[in-house]
C-alpha cells in the first residue's frame, strides 16, 4: 500500500492520517470522538518544529490546565483539574521523529475520557509546512461524551487564535503568543534590583553582561528562568561566556540568584535531583523513569544552573504538557512498536554520530555522513558498532522479541549550553567566591577533561637556607599573588598550593601553555626585585574531584603525570604533554611564539609506557 500524502490543494484526511499513525490496537475498534485542524505556514517543517513539540508553552497559550506528574513504580502519573472535574492519568512514553511528527497516548484512571490519542504532525508543501493536529479520545460515558463535545470548539478556536500569531514571528526565538507578559515586582524586589546593578558594575562586572542578566531576571518567562543556562544566554545575548559567568556568580552571591547543582539523568539526560550546594550532592542517584542507577563520576551527569532568588521572584515550575520531545531534543527518534511490529523510517538525520538503542540494550553508533548506507536495519549489534548511514538514509525496525520495545536515536554527543562542574571548578572566581563549597566525602565528581598546571621554585631548597624561612616565606607569598593573578586571567583556577608549588587547572590547553609562557615572563631574567624562578609542567586528560582538607581538589592519572613531569624541567623551562601539544590550537599558537621545542619523554616504573613530551624553553 502507498503511503498517503497530502498534495499541495488536499490535506490528508482523519483516515489517512490514522494510516500513518494507527490508534494503539488496544482501542481502535472503541467508539470515540475525534477532530483533525490543519494550518498551511510559511518556513520549512525544521523551523516549525520546536514550537509544535513545545507543547508544554503550546498549551500555556491555549489556555489549557496546569498539570502535575510524578513517577510512580516506573510510570509517570499526571493530573490536572478541567472543567470542575480533575483527571487522572498514565502519560504513555510518547512516539516521534524530530522535524516530522509526535504522537502523545493517555490512560485515564478519571476523567472525562477513558483514553485521548494525540498526533502532531508536520510536512512540506510548495508554500511552506503544513501542520496536522489530531485530538481523539475514548470517553467514560454519556457525560465525558458531552464535555468533549463541548470542548473540543473551545480548544480549536485557541489553535486558531495562536499559532497564526506564531507563524508571523517564526524567526523569533519565542514568538510572543507563547510569552506570558512579565509579572509586576514587588517595590522592594525592585528597588533591590536597581542598587545591585549599580553595585555589581562599580565592583568592575562589565555593564552590558549585568544589564541583560538584571532585565531577565526582571522579565524573562518562568519556563526560562527556572534553569537559567549561563552558557546558552551567553550566546543568545552575544555575551562573553565568560563575562556573563562571573555577573551571575557575583549575581548569586548578592542574592539575586541562587546555584543548583543537578543530577542528570545518563539516559533520558533528565533533571533528578536539584541541590542547592555542592556538598549536598550524592554520589549515587537514581531515574525512575528510566529506572536505571547512575554515579556522578562522568563529566556529565552533573549540570550547574542558576534560578532567580524567591525573595526577588517567584518562579515555580508550572507544567501545561510533558512535552517529552521538547525537553528530549537529544532524542530524534523514538519509537515503541509491539512484539513482532516492523517500521521503516526515514529520519533525514544531520551528520553526526547517534546512539541506537532498544530500550537499554544496543548502544551502538550511527554515523551519519554523505558515504553512508541508503538503508540500515536495527541489529542487536554489540556495543560501540560503528555504523554509516546517509542523512536520508531509511532505518528498518523490528521487533523480534516477546514484549513491547522502545527504539531511541539519540546525539552521542552531549549540550554545549550545558555548564559542567569541571568548568565552574576550573573558574578562579567561583572558588574565590564560595569557598565555603566542598564535595562530599564519598563523592567522586567527574569534571571532564582537564589541563592541569604545576608550577615549582627552581632551587627552593638553597633558596630557604640562604634567605631564611621568614624571609623567603614572604617572597614565596608574593610569587603566589602574582601567579594566582595570571591564571585568572587567563580563564583557569588555582586548586591548591603544595608547599611553594602551584597547581592549577584550565578547561582550555591553550590558555594552560599561554599561562605558563606569561608566569615565565613575570619571573624573567631581568627581573631583579626577586629571586625566584620557576619551571612548569602541563598535561591534559579526565579528571574526577573529590574532598580534601575541606577542599575540592582534583584526582586521577592526569594529575599525577603533570606533576611528574615536573622531573624533565629546569628554570624558565615547561614541560608539556604530547597530549597537550596536540590539542586544538595549542601548537599554533607556540608557532606564534617562535618556540623550539626539544621532543622527549618521561620514564617510570610506575607507568605502562613512556609519556612523550614537548619541552619549550622560554629563556636560555
Amino acid at each position: 500500500m502507498a503511503t498517503p500524502r497530502a498534495s499541495a490543494n488536499q490535506p490528508l484526511t482523519v483516515a489517512q492520517l490514522l494510516e500513518l499513525h494507527p490508534w494503539p490496537a488496544a482501542w481502535a475498534n472503541e467508539k470515540r470522538i475525534e477532530r483533525l485542524w490543519t494550518f498551511d505556514l510559511p518556513g520549512p517543517p525544521e523551523q516549525i518544529w520546536p514550537f509544535v513539540a513545545d507543547t508544554n508553552r503550546m498549551n500555556r497559550a491555549l489556555g489549557l490546565a496546569q498539570m502535575t506528574f510524578e513517577e510512580r513504580g516506573g510510570k509517570r502519573w499526571g493530573s490536572s483539574r478541567s472543567g470542575g472535574v480533575r483527571h487522572e492519568w498514565i502519560e504513555v512514553p510518547w512516539n516521534w521523529v524530530a522535524n516530522q511528527w509526535l504522537t502523545c497516548v493517555r490512560l485515564y484512571d478519571r476523567g472525562f475520557s477513558k483514553v485521548m490519542y494525540a498526533i502532531h504532525r508536520v510536512e512540506p508543501i510548495d508554500s511552506g509546512t503544513r501542520l496536522y493536529l489530531y485530538f481523539g479520545a475514548v470517553p467514560r460515558g454519556a457525560f465525558g461524551a458531552a464535555a468533549l463535545r463541548l470542548g473540543f470548539p473551545t480548544v480549536e478556536r485557541a489553535y486558531r487564535r495562536v499559532v497564526p500569531a506564531l507563524a508571523a514571528q517564526l524567526d523569533r526565538l519565542r514568538p510572543d503568543v507563547l510569552m506570558l507578559p512579565p509579572p509586576q515586582l514587588p517595590e522592594q524586589a525592585e528597588s533591590r534590583l536597581r542598587s545591585q546593578r549599580e553595585q555589581l558594575v562599580n565592583e568592575g562586572l562589565p555593564r552590558e553582561a549585568v544589564d541583560a542578566l538584571i532585565d531577565w531576571i526582571r522579565t524573562g518567562d518562568d519556563p526560562d528562568l527556572h534553569r537559567i543556562q549561563i552558557r546558552e544566554r551567553a550566546r543568545v545575548w552575544k555575551i562573553p561566556e565568560e563575562d556573563l559567568l562571573r555577573v551571575a556568580l557575583h549575581a548569586t552571591r548578592a542574592g539575586l540568584l541562587s546555584l543548583s547543582w543537578d543530577t542528570v539523568c545518563p539516559h533520558c539526560r533528565g533533571v533528578r535531583d536539584e541541590n542547592a550546594t555542592l556538598s549536598s550532592l550524592a554520589a549515587h542517584s537514581h531515574c525512575d523513569a528510566c529506572q536505571v542507577d547512575f554515579t556522578t563520576d562522568k563529566p556529565e551527569t552533573v549540570e550547574v544552573t542558576f534560578r532567580v532568588h524567591s525573595s526577588i521572584r517567584d518562579v515555580p515550575e508550572q507544567l501545561y504538557c510533558s512535552a517529552e520531545p521538547s525537553k528530549k531534543d537529544h532524542i530524534r527518534v523514538q519509537r515503541t512498536l509491539a512484539p513482532g511490529a516492523k517500521l521503516s523510517l526515514t529520519p533525514n538525520l544531520d551528520p553526526g554520530r547517534y546512539t541506537v538503542w532498544a530500550d537499554r540494550s544496543g548502544g551502538w553508533y550511527l554515523d551519519v555522513d554523505a558515504d553512508g548506507a541508503r538503508s540500515v536495519t536495527w541489529a542487536d549489534h554489540p556495543e560501540g558498532t560503528i555504523v554509516k548511514a546517509a542523512s536520508d538514509a531509511t532505518v528498518e525496525l523490528h521487533n523480534d522479541g516477546d514484549d513491547d520495545r522502545t527504539f531511541t536515536i539519540q546525539r552521542a554527543t552531549w549540550s554545549d549550553h550545558a555548564l559542567r562542574a569541571g568548568q565552574l571548578l576550573s573558574f578562579q572566581e567561583f572558588r574565590d567566591l564560595f569557598s565555603e563549597e566542598y564535595i562530599g566525602a564519598d563523592v567522586r565528581l567527574g569534571v571532564g577533561e582537564q589541563t592541569v598546571l604545576f608550577t615549582d621554585v627552581v632551587g627552593s631548597t638553597a633558596f630557604y637556607a640562604s634567605r631564611g624561612d621568614p624571609a623567603a616565606f614572604i617572597e614565596i607569598k608574593k610569587h603566589f599573588d602574582e601567579v594566582f593573578a595570571i591564571v585568572a586571567a587567563n580563564r583557569g583556577a588555582v586548586v591548591k598550593t603544595i608547599g611553594d608549588a602551584v597547581m592549577a587547572t584550565f578547561t582550555n590547553p591553550v590558555d594552560a601553555v599561554r599561562t605558563s609562557r606569561q608566569i615565565h615572563d613575570a619571573f624573567s631574567p631581568a627581573r631583579t626585585d626577586t629571586p625566584i624562578r620557576l619551571r612548569i609542567s602541563l598535561n591534559t586528560g579526565p579528571c574526577i574531584a573529590v574532598r580534601l582538607n575541606s577542599n575540592a581538589d582534583f584526582f586521577g592519572g592526569t594529575v599525577n603525570i603533570a606533576a611528574k613531569l615536573q622531573a624533565l624541567a629546569e628554570g624558565y623551562q615547561i614541560a608539556i604533554s604530547e597530549v597537550t601539544y596536540r590539542a586544538p590550537g595549542v601548537a599554533d599558537y607556540l608557532a606564534e611564539q617562535n618556540a623550539t621545542l626539544e621532543v622527549m619523554s618521561y620514564t617510570s616504573k610506575a607507568l605502562p609506557e613512556p609519556v612523550p613530551i614537548r619541552r619549550w624553553t622560554v629563556y636560555t
